[in-house]
């Protein structure tokens, strides 16, 4: 197999580099000055073993690589907002053969939210979901970090919607032989709605900072209900806090690196990079959706989504927020959520 990691950020560039550790054929894809870094001086992977540099073959788009081949893999690693864009890209890719991409290879989907399964569905026959728990920083072009040890990332992985083949216990197999644990299982979006509910947190951490006191945590667990309450509208089953750290255990402990502590998650990660964009339309947003087609009131959601794509879009620094200033908002956006015709 040869693995093509379409976007080589914080989850797929310690994919990337970690599956090039064990002796796998691995492509990058990457944009702007961290292609050109990779380009020039290779890919650095920080773990608690150590930093290693991995010279691999990185392009901008599919059309560098010509003809793909049989046996790849594609690795979608882009946040959401970005994956219909990289999904047109290269599904209609020729595959040597015959077919496309969207008609013969596998695509895993190794990114937060539930969304771009769905996406991916509608140009690719074979889609597969990954509940992705790996604590990783990308803020340097050129460098990744993971601080996960002994194992760097549990990657839960399945058909979409549902089931299980060889082709994803081959994919697991060639993770597990490089420090990543990926269980295979039939109900991976199960796993991955538990990670949504997490990561309703994110967009907090992004403007007000790490969730390091009582007002931040009592707002994610105000988020947190909101989502449960709309999922159990739904009928949408999710993993629970118990089950996944019962999977989780002492498998990947967060070490630090050189003795600093991890930066922020994948939205902090996003404001300190400057991109211009966020992906709380399909965290927090997609509470915000499910509510409104089910008649739950989301307003904690609602506010989050907005407040977090308004600090992407100014490019405000990350953590600037004081939470007392986010917990105004969300009581003006509860009050007007209480009052029949104004939510």
């Amino acid at each position: 197999m040869r693995y093509i990691i379409i976007g080589a950020g914080a989850i797929g560039g310690t994919v990337g580099g970690r599956l090039a550790g064990s002796g796998h054929d691995v492509v990058l894809v990457a944009r702007g000055a961290h292609h050109e870094a990779v380009r020039e001086s290779g890919l650095r992977v920080r773990t608690p073993e150590g930093t290693t540099t991995h010279r691999l073959p990185v392009v901008r788009d599919p059309s560098e690589l010509g003809e793909l081949r049989p046996d790849d893999v594609l690795f979608l690693a882009v946040k959401t907002q970005d994956a219909t864009a990289a999904l047109d890209a290269w599904s209609g890719r020729p595959v040597a053969g015959g077919g496309t991409a969207g008609e013969v290879l596998p695509l895993v989907c190794a990114q937060n939210g539930v969304e771009s399964e769905r996406i991916a569905l509608r140009r690719f026959r074979r889609v597969y979901g990954m509940c992705v728990w790996l604590p990783a920083t990308h803020v340097e072009p050129g460098a990744v970090s993971a601080a996960g040890a002994p194992y760097t990332g549990i990657l839960h992985l399945g058909r979409y919607p549902r089931g299980t083949d060889d082709t994803a216990r081959l994919v697991s197999a060639g993770l597990e032989k490089s420090k990543l644990l990926a269980p295979v299982v039939a109900d991976v979006m199960r796993w991955k709605y538990g990670k949504l509910l997490s990561n309703l947190a994110n967009a907090i951490e992004a403007v007000t900072g790490p969730l390091s006191g009582e007002e931040a945590a009592a707002l994610y667990r105000r988020a947190r209900a909101e989502g449960e309450a709309v999922l159990a509208a739904a009928g949408i089953e999710a993993v629970g806090e118990q089950e996944q750290q019962e999977t989780r255990g002492d498998r990947v402990r967060l070490e630090p690196l050189d003795g600093e502590p991890r930066g922020g998650g994948s939205s902090w990660q996003s404001l300190t990079r400057g991109t211009g964009t966020i992906e709380a339309d399909y965290l927090n947003g997609e509470i915000a959706l499910l509510g409104r087609l089910h008649g739950v009131p989301t307003p904690v959601n609602d506010t989050l989504q907005a407040v977090a794509k308004e600090f992407a879009r100014e490019r405000r620094a990350a953590g600037s927020m004081p939470v007392t200033e986010l917990l105004g908002l969300v009581a003006r956006a509860e009050e007007r959520a209480a009052v029949p015709g104004l939510s």
